[in-house]
């Protein structure tokens, strides 16, 4: 895996294959997230410097698109279905159980950096209702009793 000082050079020269693109920010932003895992404010920053174009564009566009992340994910990533067939059978009582076992909001990360927990469409798997992934598990057919124990898995 390449160090920092790498991973800034590379991006460094996706920034000069791009520039004076039209759409420019698009692809070297997911060159950035392929890259760091993530694109901080520092990296967006070297972005809108590199192709001229303002830090708010830069921002606009990494915050628009849902396969951009402002900060880190963690080593779990747990994604909620709150499409309406889990929400009709509770999943925002999923959602709460989970944000209160690991002290966490939607859409950050823990402090010790093993879960990131996002709220998401639909799943696929609305007979399951309600649905969670964790990573590429899919636990259907939920109730906030199970969370404890499910998340043990990971702790582990």
């Amino acid at each position: 895996m390449p160090d920092n000082k790498e991973k800034y050079a590379q991006l460094q020269e996706s920034i000069a294959k791009h520039k004076g693109e039209r759409g420019a920010v698009m692809p070297v932003l997911q060159e950035a997230q392929g890259l760091f895992g993530y694109v901080p404010e520092d990296v967006q920053q070297m972005i809108a410097d590199g192709l001229g174009v303002t830090l708010a564009e830069v921002y606009g566009v990494a915050t628009f698109y849902a396969q951009f992340s402002l900060e880190p994910k963690g080593k779990n990533v747990i994604g909620v279905c709150l499409g309406t067939a889990c929400y009709v059978k509770g999943s925002q009582k999923i959602m709460d159980k989970i944000s209160e076992e690991l002290q966490v909001e939607v859409g950050r990360t823990t402090k010790d950096g093993l879960f990131t927990l996002n709220a998401t469409r639909c799943l696929g798997a609305c007979g399951l209702a309600p649905v969670m992934m964790i990573n590429d598990e899919v636990y259907g057919r939920l109730t906030p009793d199970q969370v404890p124990a499910i998340l043990d898995k990971y702790r582990a």
